[in-house]
This record gives C-alpha cells, structure tokens and sequence, in this order.
C-alpha cells in the first residue's frame, strides 16, 4: 500500500482522514476511536485491533459507572480525587460532568499504593551593583518553588498509575535573610544563608497536608 492510499479504522470501519491515523499493532484506529479510551492509557501502539475493541467494551461498562457516581468526598483544585463511599468508587478527573467525560471508575479494592511527589525547583535572587549591573547576593539567595502530585497505583488490565496534579499552580517560598551586621572591629559579616524550610509557607503545608490525607485515606 502506497503511503497516501485510503485507511479504514479497524474499530468502527469508518474512512480516516488525513493525520488522523492512530497505528495498533496489527490495524489501524482513528481519532474518534482513540478518543473513546482511557486517558490513562499508554500503550496504543503495543495494541492488536482485539485488545482495543475489549478496552472500548470496557468503556461503555464503564459509562454506566459514570452515571451513577456520586461525589462524597473532593480533593484537589484543576484536576480532582472524586470518592463515592458509597458504592466504594473513586475516579481522577477534571471535568464536571462525569457520565458525559466518562472517566475510569475504579473500586477501592483496585488501589494497591498512593504516595505525595513534591518537586522542588530554585530561582536565584540577584540584585543590581553601582554600576548597574545583576550580581549575586554573597551569599547567593534564592526563591524556591513546589509542585504536589498524587501517584495512586492500581491493579487494573490497561493502566498501573494515576497522576495528577494536586495544586493548579506552583507554590512558591522565599526563605528568609539575616540583616548585615558587623562585628566589634566594625567589620561587615556576611549575610547568613536563608533557612531553607518550606514549611513556614502556609500554602506550601496546605498541600502537604491534603496529599497525606488523600494517602492516608486511600491507604486504609
């Protein structure tokens, strides 16, 4: 077959247009059947046309799970940990409105772990000399920032992690400085080193505290 021939998706049988072929191992799958997945699913192209027409079966069971959940317990801003205790469900999302988004339901007996990655990140601070000039602070002085994400591992047949994003934006945290001072002789000291503990910052603790919760309570 020529590289510009007509495709079929293997799925639905519908014509695939230009840039809209999704490669299976075995088939073809076009957009709007790729579309109808997991978003947690990553092995597309590891996929045989009979794997992803029993995800896509999965998926319409799954509707229905999505219809009846109902939100008991909420964590998270942009993207959210949604638990129904009641069924004894829970999903990861961002959308609104769960029976058209259709997100994975999974039953509490899925979760096999749950941790908190907080990734740190630094800026250096610097200030400008006589001559106008961006120079260090002696000693070197800088701003932190923080992102919290929610790992939750499961047993599930097409994905083995759930991560998402628990702040919507990055928390940042400037420690701080000890003014100049000088010694008996009149001698300027050095600026001591800014104390490096994030846990002065209110937001940086809001969401520390959350992620425990949210293992803590995944992990009963």
């Amino acid at each position: 077959m020529g590289l510009f021939d007509k495709k079929y998706c293997d799925i639905c049988g519908e014509k695939i247009g230009l840039l809209g072929n999704r490669k299976l191992e075995d088939g073809n799958l076009c957009k709007d059947c790729a579309k109808k997945l997991s978003p947690w699913f990553s092995e597309r192209r590891n996929s045989t046309v009979s794997e992803i027409k029993e995800q896509l079966a999965y998926r319409e069971k799954n509707q229905e799970r999505a219809s009846q959940f109902r939100t008991t317990r909420s964590y998270g801003e942009d993207w959210k940990l949604l638990l129904d205790e009641e069924h004894r469900w829970f999903t990861v999302t961002r959308a609104r409105d769960l029976a058209d988004a259709n997100p994975d339901i999974l039953d509490y007996t899925a979760l096999t772990g749950c941790r908190v990655d907080i990734d740190e990140s630094r800026t250096e601070q610097m200030r400008e000399d006589a001559d106008g000039k961006e120079v260090s602070y002696v000693p070197p002085r800088y701003e932190y920032s923080y992102d919290f994400d929610i790992i939750i591992s499961v047993n599930h047949p097409y994905f083995d992690e759930m991560r998402f994003p628990l702040n919507s934006s990055s928390v940042y945290y400037e420690p701080q400085h000890a003014p100049m001072s000088r010694s008996p002789m009149g001698h300027p000291k050095r600026l001591s080193a800014g104390r490096v503990d994030p846990e002065d910052c209110a937001e940086y603790r809001k969401y520390r505290q959350m992620g425990e919760e949210i293992c803590q309570r995944l992990n009963e």
